[in-house]
Parts: structure tokens; C-alpha cells; sequence
């Protein structure tokens, strides 16, 4: 532990697993306290118990309901006397529930379920820590996007359009707090193909989803799923005064792909 962000106190959405519990993880380890939040409460529990009670608790928070963020807040406020830390990280592909996500065939239904975690959720986080952030008028804001906000994704239309969201409102976040006098940052991070538990339902069994593994990969230069860890050591960074100076940015965590063709070396 190098103490990068000791003392400071940080709420993180969907961190139960994946990208939001490998940032927990290491914010943890960098002398964080942190508020372990998400839909699913067990899960957030279990992780905050592997932490231990000095160092993280946790709470369901449905990121789509405006009284859940009234009422996390309120209670961290209580406990801890400020935020410094917010991580916007609970998203859904839509893919959890089947059908289809094209821009010909998605359903309205399916389209505004998206929207309202990825989208909404990130409205509401960054509406409520700006508020929890101005007493002290400093803070850090960390809104997951993805590569799909940056590129179209025609099997996903919904959640590459809720992930670009992400991208936009990030900045206009950022432009907001400058100009309120708030030296509270706000920053997006755009993940690629991350191996985390969101993959599961597109990825098969057995020797499919090894060729799934492989074939998802294929036009990423670095030929590799990159690993939730490696997005929390950016989130780390973002979290911490190193960045003082950096707001509206976004850092994509993506293997090469978006740099242009892919120049890995052929496979034999």
C-alpha cells in the first residue's frame, strides 16, 4: 500500500463484482475508505466483508432511483462528514435478459432499461456527489463509459448510445464544477473487452467459448481481454491528487483499439 488515497472516503456503484469490486479492491489498498454499493446487496456485502469494516461497508443502491441516492448519501454524510471519491460503474449490456439490441429490432422497453442504469444512473451519481462535494468544494468523479461510447456497436445499439451519454455528460459535469469555482474533477474512463462476469451470456461453454474468447479479441492489437484490475489502476489514478489538473478527460483502457489497425504480430 502506498497510501495514494489515505483518508479519503469513496463511493462506488455496481461493485459487487467485476470492474467496480477490482476497484473497490484497490482502493482499498491505497488506504480508501469505501461504500460498497449495488443492486445486488448480498454480493456487496460479502465483498465489503472480505475487506473488512475499517476499511469499506455496504449498501443496496438502485442507481435508476433518485431516493436511493438521497438516502446512500445521506447516510455517508452522517458517518463519514464528506465524499471525496464517486465511481459511476453499475451498467448492464442488456443482453441479461435476451432479444434482440439493433437499431432495427430492439424493443423501446429494452432501449429505456439501458438508459436508465448506464445513462440515468450516472445523471443521478454525479447530481447528488456534486451536491455531497460542494461543502468541501473538492472531489473526484469517475464515470465508467466504454469503447462502445466511442464507436457505434450495431448489436448494441442501446448500450453503445447510453455509454456515449456517459462520455458527454462527464464533460458537461466537469464544465459545470470549473464554473461553479468547485475543484471537484470529473473524468471517464472507456473500457474495451474487459473479462468480467458481464460477458458471460454472449460468451458460451466448453469450445465455444473459447472461440468466442479468441474471436472477440481478433482486431485488438494487444490480442487479449484485459483484466478489471488493469481499469482499477487507472481508476486509482483518476482518484487521486496526482490528477489535480485533470477534468473532462477521457482514458481508454482498451488494448490499442481505438489507436487504429490492429500491428500485433500474426499468430501461428
Amino acid at each position: 500500500m502506498s497510501g495514494r488515497l489515505k483518508d479519503k472516503i469513496a463511493l462506488i456503484t455496481g461493485a459487487a463484482r467485476g470492474i467496480g469490486a477490482a476497484i473497490a479492491r484497490a482502493f482499498v489498498g491505497e488506504g480508501a475508505y469505501v461504500f460498497i454499493t449495488d443492486i445486488d446487496e448480498a454480493g456487496a456485502a460479502r465483498l465489503a466483508e472480505e475487506l473488512g469494516p475499517a476499511q469499506a461497508s455496504s449498501f443496496k443502491l438502485d442507481v435508476r432511483e433518485e431516493r436511493d441516492w438521497t438516502a446512500v448519501l445521506a447516510l455517508i454524510l452522517n458517518r463519514k462528514g464528506r465524499l471525496d471519491i464517486l465511481v459511476n460503474n453499475a451498467g448492464i449490456t442488456g443482453f441479461e435478459g435476451g432479444g434482440a439490441h439493433d437499431p432495427e429490432n430492439a424493443t423501446i422497453e429494452d432501449w429505456r432499461a439501458v438508459h436508465a442504469t448506464n445513462l440515468d444512473g450516472v445523471f443521478l451519481g454525479c447530481k447528488h456527489a456534486i451536491r455531497a462535494m460542494r461543502t468541501h468544494r473538492t472531489g473526484a468523479i469517475i464515470n465508467i463509459s466504454s469503447r462502445s461510447g466511442i464507436v457505434g456497436i450495431s448489436a448494441a445499439a442501446a448500450y453503445a448510445s447510453s455509454k456515449a451519454g456517459v462520455r458527454n455528460h462527464t464533460k458537461s459535469v466537469a464544465l459545470y464544477c470549473a464554473e461553479q469555482g468547485l475543484n471537484i474533477r470529473c473524468n471517464s474512463i472507456h473500457p474495451a473487452a474487459i473479462l468480467t462476469p458481464m460477458w458471460e451470456p454472449v460468451l458460451g461453454v466448453g469450445a465455444e467459448r473459447e472461440r468466442n474468447l479468441q474471436a472477440f479479441v481478433a482486431d485488438t492489437p494487444m490480442r487479449r481481454f484485459g483484466t478489471p484490475e488493469e481499469v482499477a489502476a487507472v481508476a486509482v489514478m483518476l482518484a487521486s491528487d496526482e490528477c489535480s489538473y485533470m477534468t473532462g478527460a477521457e482514458l481508454h483502457v482498451d488494448g490499442g483499439i481505438l489507436a487504429g489497425s490492429a500491428a500485433a504480430p500474426a499468430r501461428d
